[in-house]
């Protein structure tokens, strides 16, 4: 808890020494955060974001990447940006539904499959409202949510076929309330913790059990850790690159422009990169003699269902599988 503390109390500073060198190289410098290694799929596209940028702005403005969560947990970082720091993170709508509600759908269990379809939800009318939203009332300014990371699955040290299989089972997840809800009426016991800290808990039996997509799979090496993977693409990971309100708000009109559209775009290159990388993940997590298994989701869907209802997204979920579906 102390190391917590100096550390949050340090990220202001920390921040502002980095924005301080990089203004000599650019008007406007923007350090993004990700929990990911760079081997992700999704970090190839932060590396055309900052590519990009540069060349559109003729650059004026500068990217700069922190993999593996170096500015430290997404939380924090989301606290710098409210405050106005110059800092991004590329995070789940479930972390920003404690700012805009509506946000916490997106992570709700078995909403859309693949990409395709949960694209046309973050680029719909409607989200761009929650984004309006988000900047008014909470000073975080989405740039664009299309960075799609995969379907997430059941990382186990055992087989499992049903939600019964997992009583018992302490498995990591996101904090949010959202994904913490959907690990319970799996079945598992919800433990929540930084994504960096994962690799450890498991391997000193902290916890029993973990979720992820296959490419933060071998990003952690979790699959040192773990035994087998039941394939329940539970939740569906779309993510969003967000930053500070204030700060975006400040910004030339051309370069919050620039800014959007060049982040859309990244966010289709990352987004499709993962969907070419999943099948040969797959093949070497199996090489690797991890157990790779398909089950009847069925009984997950009827187990988590209830979700929807206990966070007041009965009406969204329709409204949101009708769109994802056209």
């Amino acid at each position: 808890m102390y190391y917590q503390a100096i550390k949050k109390a340090l990220l202001p500073l920390i921040v502002g020494m980095l924005s301080t060198t990089a203004v000599s190289a650019a008007d406007y410098t923007l350090n993004v955060n990700t929990a990911l290694a760079t081997s992700d799929p999704l970090y190839k596209g932060l590396e055309a974001f900052r590519s990009n940028i540069a060349e559109a702005s003729d650059g004026r403005m500068e990217i700069v990447l922190f993999p593996n969560s170096q500015l430290g947990p997404d939380e924090d970082v989301l606290e710098q940006a409210r405050a106005g720091a110059p800092v991004a993170v590329v995070v789940d709508g479930g972390r920003l539904a404690v700012f805009q509600n509506e946000f916490g759908v997106l992570g709700a269990p078995f909403l859309a499959s693949g990409y395709d379809g949960i694209r046309k939800v973050v680029t719909s009318d409607m989200f761009e409202g929650w984004v309006s939203d988000l900047n008014e009332g909470s000073d975080l300014q989405v740039l664009s949510f299309n960075w799609w990371q995969g379907e997430r699955h059941l990382l186990t040290q055992k087989e499992i076929n049903v939600p019964a299989d997992l009583s018992g089972i302490r498995m990591r997840t996101p904090g949010a309330p959202v994904w913490t809800g959907t690990i319970t009426a799996m079945g598992a016991t919800p433990t929540p913790m930084p994504w960096g800290e994962v690799y450890s808990a498991l391997s000193s039996n902290v916890i029993d059990a973990a979720e992820a997509q296959f490419p933060a799979i071998t990003g952690a090496k979790l699959d040192e850790v773990i035994t087998h993977i039941t394939k329940t693409g539970h939740i569906n990971l779309i993510t969003g690159v967000v930053t500070s309100g204030g700060w975006f708000n400040s910004l030339p009109a051309d370069l919050q422009v620039i800014l959007r559209a060049e982040a859309l775009k990244a966010g289709d290159i990352a987004s499709h990169g993962t969907e070419d990388s999943l099948a040969g993940i797959e093949a070497a997590l199996v090489a690797k003699g991890i157990s790779v298994r398909e089950v009847d989701v069925t009984p997950f869907k009827e187990a988590t269902a209830v979700v929807y209802d206990d966070l007041g997204y009965g009406d969204l979920r329709d409204t949101l599988r009708a769109m994802a579906a056209e």
